[in-house]
């Protein structure tokens, strides 16, 4: 279900340094998620978002955006997709995204998407005119199986199709690479999925992967997770109780192999493992009066 709501205020200040994205700001259009990834830890108690199948949609999200935009002093980057992917598929009907992003191509500030979906390719000549400034966008992608995704990731596009479209974009000379996180234990960590998703990346022009081997777990959104792993995964969710019991980071098997075996790989390929970030320019030395 799709409702629309009223947003007090859009953009948010990320707390500094922002070590792994190198935010200044972060905004999202939309609340809850048609992705349905089993994993998200936005069905969270702490995010209240009562059900995670409803969309809200911030529809005076621009108005916002066009009055509190021109206001920060400093052009930091605009992260999207920090709670909600920018391109669920509600933006078809509303384009918020796409909309939004001519705001802030007009006001020549940086950004950060991070996304599951190939929608982004429609915002590609938007995302080319704030490249002049600075554009990144990050595609989220745990195993480039897709039978595997449609079962951990069940509305969102598949992992080949996020690739295509990571290549449209680096074909156009966006910034673009991969996030790769959540890494699933006894589901995802393995050499085999880590070492395809890398030379994937290499193979569709990726410039960098960020990763991190393994999950968060809490309150609901384990609930959420068991049942699933239930469904689609039996005897799993015993292997998560029997390691993990209720602790909130549960980290990948052999996640210390993994990590090493992950460095040589983007050693081999010239990946990197940090984002691609906005640097802002240098700003002339003002001579002191004699």
């Amino acid at each position: 279900m799709i409702r629309e709501i009223q947003a007090k205020t859009l953009l948010a200040h990320v707390k500094q340094p922002d070590t792994w994205f190198g935010l200044r700001y972060n905004l999202n259009l939309y609340r809850g998620c048609q992705h349905q990834c089993i994993y998200c830890d936005s069905r969270s108690e702490c995010y209240q978002i009562e059900n995670f199948h409803d969309v809200l949609v911030k529809v005076n999200a621009l108005d916002l955006l066009r009055d509190e935009l021109p206001r920060k002093r400093e052009k930091g980057t605009i992260g999207f997709g920090s709670m909600s992917d920018p391109y669920t598929f509600a933006e078809k009907q509303y384009n918020l995204t796409g909309q939004a992003l001519a705001v802030i191509a007009e006001h020549k500030f940086p950004v950060h998407l991070i996304t599951k979906s190939d929608m982004v390719v429609k915002d590609r000549e938007t995302l080319a005119a704030i490249n002049e400034v600075f554009a990144t966008v990050s595609f989220t992608i745990t195993t480039t199986d897709d039978d595997l995704a449609r079962q951990i990731e069940p509305g969102a596009p598949s992992p080949s199709r996020r690739l295509k479209a990571m290549a449209a974009l680096r074909e156009r000379g966006i910034h673009a690479g991969i996030t790769l996180m959540p890494v699933l234990p006894f589901i995802e960590d393995n050499a085999a999925n880590i070492t395809q998703i890398v030379t994937q990346a290499a193979d569709h022009g990726a410039e960098y992967i960020l990763a991190s081997f393994g999950m968060t777990l809490r309150d609901r959104q384990r609930a959420y997770y068991y049942d699933q792993l239930d469904r689609h995964f039996p005897g799993v969710r015993a292997q998560y109780e029997r390691r993990f019991g209720n602790h909130y980071s549960c980290a990948a098997l052999r996640s210390d192999q993994l990590w090493e075996l992950f460095k040589d790989l983007c050693e081999r390929y010239s990946l990197s493992t940090q984002v691609s970030r906005y640097i802002p320019p240098v700003q002339p030395t003002q001579l002191a009066l004699l």
